[in-house]
């Protein structure tokens, strides 16, 4: 069985950000009826003809993947608040902008880091000047696919450019679409005579990761870079403090292994070992959870015994596991007494990987699918444990 998430959950050393929860953030959603309905409503806005299913390459001749010169940079004096999400949820990214109206308007903080490529945080700049949306929505059209085309991303950034309208956004992720957003970018900079900025380097090199990753579907290679990239950015900074938000698995603190990585310390884990304290984590994954309900109630048999077993979907896991596609989650109710003392594996579960709030005393079934469509069925249950200082459950022999 593969290594599970590890997500520490930290809280922020400032008072204030105890009252985040005080301040409601009005997020209006001005996309229009028809997004819900045809995904392809923005197209117009983009006028370069591409294909994601094609990948087309860019070439450039120094090469075969491009990378900017990065001279050891004076280290930042900044803080970093790095804040975990699931990605595509509404509830998470309202908690998102209730933090950053504090961190905007109490601690004059401009700089927001984001999990997307370094060209699509320009263009999220750019847009930010701009009297319209276009370049929102073409952003949105090159989201397709991906947890980020949800409506609720497009009034999490018309908030951002109402509420907080100064904030500069930095992308640190390598160049995922990179054959849309990247190209797009980088025909708007040789078109203003812009090759010779750093803004074009760093465009290629953002692409040229993208394409690298792409290429060779290597986690490795993009765990290594995006704390490059996030480096770079925040010590161009000096002395700014920052917010961070990027997927639960790159802001706790420790390693790679569920991802098979187990040598390769996190993003979190990086940034603290070069800035120590200045680096703060705060999971938000469970603020995806409030108000879960069971889709359904099945009947599992365990040992002979049926019992009521409240079933809440599935997880793709295919972006991080090469072992497993995807996993099914059912509570078992009322059976921990049942199983408490059936001997444990030393697997371990987070509570923050279920998709529903975990309780102790409380006993799971999870399927695990591979790729050829055969199912791995594990037990585990909450009794107390903890794993890198955070609430876990323990896989069990049923």
């Amino acid at each position: 069985m593969f290594k599970k998430i590890c997500v520490l959950l930290m809280f922020l050393g400032f008072a204030m950000l105890a009252a985040c929860g005080n301040r409601s953030i009005e997020v209006v959603n001005q996309a229009p009826d028809a997004l819900l309905e045809d995904a392809t409503f923005y197209s117009t806005t983009c006028d370069i003809e591409y294909s994601a299913a094609e990948y087309p390459k860019i070439e450039h001749p120094e090469a075969e993947y491009f990378e900017v010169e990065n001279p050891e940079p004076v280290k930042s004096t900044g803080q970093i608040f790095l804040y975990g999400e699931m990605h595509g949820v509404e509830s998470i990214m309202e908690r998102q902008l209730e933090i950053w109206y504090e961190y905007y308007h109490n601690m004059n903080m401009r700089h927001l880091f984001i999990e997307m490529a370094y060209f699509t945080a320009e263009f999220l700049n750019m847009w930010m000047q701009s009297d319209n949306d276009d370049i929102l929505y073409a952003l949105f059209d090159d989201w397709a696919g991906t947890a980020k085309h949800v409506p609720y991303t497009l009034a999490f950034y018309r908030t951002i450019k109402r509420e907080f309208p100064e904030t500069i956004f930095h992308g640190t992720d390598v160049g995922h679409q990179y054959y849309s957003t990247g190209r797009r970018f980088l025909r708007y900079l040789e078109e203003n005579n812009l090759q010779d900025t750093k803004q074009y380097l760093l465009t290629r090199e953002a692409i040229d990761q993208g394409q690298h990753h792409n290429r060779t579907q290597d986690h490795a290679y993009r765990v290594t870079k995006k704390p490059e990239n996030f480096i770079r950015a925040f010590d161009s900074l000096a002395d700014q403090n920052i917010m961070a938000i990027h997927g639960a698995s790159h802001t706790a603190f420790g390693y790679y292994s569920h991802m098979g990585l187990p040598d390769i310390p996190t993003l979190a884990q990086q940034l603290r070992e070069r800035y120590g304290d200045a680096v703060h984590s705060t999971d938000l994954s469970l603020y995806a959870m409030v108000g879960i309900v069971p889709i359904r109630v099945d009947i599992l048999t365990i040992n002979e015994v049926e019992y009521e077993a409240s079933y809440f979907g599935e997880q793709d896991i295919s972006a991080w596991s090469d072992t497993f596609v995807k996993r099914a989650f059912w509570r078992i109710e009322n059976a921990y007494s049942d199983f408490e003392n059936k001997p444990t594996t030393g697997d371990v579960l987070p509570f923050n990987n279920f998709p529903m709030l975990v309780e102790l005393g409380q006993v799971f079934v999870i399927d695990y699918t591979r790729p050829d469509g055969s199912v791995l069925r594990t037990y585990y249950r909450s009794s107390g444990g903890y794993w890198s200082g955070m609430p876990t459950t323990e896989e069990f022999i049923p």
